[in-house]
């Protein structure tokens, strides 16, 4: 972590002291195209991580020979095949809308999203059915590296901030946003140590 980021976050001493249990964290931008990046997000929705990865085999197997599909055989690929993967109706079709998008260029490259605002991607992200607000961050943080996102919906995020602050109950996103604001531009690494502190409650407990 630069030394910029840890003095900002360590000024919070809730956070201070999740950091000091934690250790160093860094963004590390997995630099996908967006298709494959959103795809995968979609895939990923409301599964476990071992479900996930397995229909995800069954994706690049059944639809791509083995390889990720680009966005053109992600289109001539018939619903019946991609629902063979394992894939739900919904999920199918949200998978066809990225790549349609892709494309029909309306997704923003690589190359375009380095020159949007934040703000600007989840605009176009959310404009393609399936990708919601959530999606769009994670998207930010993981895909991109951006180093100033705070996915104040996320419940791990909220979860992680009621154990550092010792709570009873959840923040409001809207109050968890204004708190948040102290951790600017470093809101992203505030995000990994909010969701260290979520998954391991016990380990942070004062």
């Amino acid at each position: 972590m630069e030394p910029a980021a840890r003095a900002c976050l360590e000024s919070d001493p809730a956070l201070a002291r999740i950091i000091r249990v934690v250790g160093p964290l860094a963004l590390e931008p997995r630099r996908r195209s967006p298709c494959e990046s959103l795809v995968q997000a979609i895939i990923h929705q409301q599964l476990s991580g071992r479900a996930a990865a397995t229909i995800l085999g069954r994706f690049r197997e059944q639809v791509g020979g083995g390889r990720f599909p680009g966005p053109e055989r992600i289109l001539a690929t018939p619903v019946e095949r991609l629902r063979a993967a394992g894939l739900s109706g919904a999920k199918a079709a949200y998978i066809q809308a990225v790549a349609r998008a892709a494309a029909e260029g309306t997704l923003p490259t690589l190359r375009a999203c380095a020159r949007l605002e934040d703000e600007e991607i989840i605009a176009a992200l959310t404009a393609v059915k399936g990708i919601g607000r959530w999606t769009a961050e994670m998207f930010l943080i993981f895909n991109l590296g951006r180093p100033d996102v705070l996915p104040v919906l996320d419940l791990g995020v909220r979860r992680g901030f009621q154990v550092a602050h010792g709570r009873r109950q959840l923040p409001a996103p809207r109050a968890l946003a204004q708190h948040g604001q102290r951790w600017a531009p470093h809101r992203s690494l505030a995000t990994l140590y909010l969701w260290q502190a979520a998954n391991d409650p016990a380990r942070f407990a004062s």
